[in-house]
């Protein structure tokens, strides 16, 4: 009988490899093709770190991941998703990120993805990501950058949650100096503040140029899932599948998987050949 199950998984892993062989040849390699380069070579695969004991490694982990991507100016950032892939149990995860959050050491940041998507980026680089926005403002000449001094001093190091109300923001504000109209609608152009739909009185805080980011994010992940859902048994080897490139998003495969594997939309199954990732959710 248990050489009966071990040939059984011996011919599936087969058969898996062959169709894998096959697309890489061409058969079905339309929507995404492999690439690696040489740096990919010297990261460690997905299935090295797929699983941390602590939040702040597997953060810092991410967050050295992070693919670089072409015409946007974006400090790395992880999702939430991503990090529950990584670290099994949840209810640490939170409390490590609530850590974290009061010790200033990150932020989290609502995603206006249409979907419960949290992004968490290191204060550092969100502090780069605002000097950068800055530096645009000041070639355009715009008029009120006081504005942005006045939101790292006495907003981001005193607010830590992901909105704040109206009034409030005001009253920080206003240790800098008189706040006008201009300045708030200066934030909100910036990228800096998102007013939220059900309350106008209220803001997300954001990131700014993560726009066309998250249009990529929400295209990848229905690229992934389909190129799974057509597959025989909707699912496929996890070394062959990381070395893919998506086609419709800027962002790499291993944050992808480490998403939607954290979502619930994908799970990763150990066989005798390797992790299969395997679609759970149409």
């Amino acid at each position: 009988m248990v050489m009966s199950m071990n040939s059984d998984l011996s011919a599936k892993g087969k058969k898996r490899l062959r169709e894998e062989g096959e697309e890489k040849e061409g058969g079905g390699g339309q929507v995404i093709e492999s690439e690696t380069s040489d740096t990919d070579r010297h990261i460690l695969s997905l299935a090295e770190s797929l699983t941390f004991s602590d939040t702040l490694v597997a953060l810092r982990m991410m967050r050295d991941q992070f693919p670089r991507i072409d015409k946007v100016s974006i400090q790395p950032f992880i999702l939430c998703s991503q990090l529950y892939s990584s670290v099994k149990d949840r209810t640490q995860v939170d409390r490590e990120l609530e850590s974290l959050r009061r010790d200033k050491v990150l932020r989290i940041f609502k995603l206006n993805t249409g979907q419960d998507d949290h992004a968490i980026m290191f204060l550092d680089d969100y502090l780069s990501q605002i000097e950068c926005v800055v530096k645009r403002m000041k070639q355009k000449k715009q008029d009120a950058l006081e504005v942005f001094e006045w939101f790292r001093l006495y907003v981001i190091y005193t607010k830590l949650e992901p909105s704040i109300g109206h009034q409030e923001l005001c009253l920080l504000l206003s240790h800098g100096g008189k706040v006008m109209d201009e300045h708030i609608s200066l934030l909100i152009n910036a990228g800096l503040l998102t007013r939220q739909l059900i309350d106008s009185s209220m803001y997300w805080f954001a990131i700014p140029s993560i726009g066309s980011v998250l249009k990529g994010l929400s295209q990848g992940r229905k690229e992934l899932l389909s190129l799974l859902h057509r597959r025989r048994y909707k699912e496929m080897m996890l070394a062959p599948l990381e070395k893919k490139r998506l086609r419709l998003s800027p962002l790499d495969m291993r944050f992808h998987l480490r998403d939607l594997i954290g979502s619930g939309h994908l799970q990763t199954v150990p066989t005798p050949t390797g992790l299969v990732v395997r679609a759970t959710k149409d």
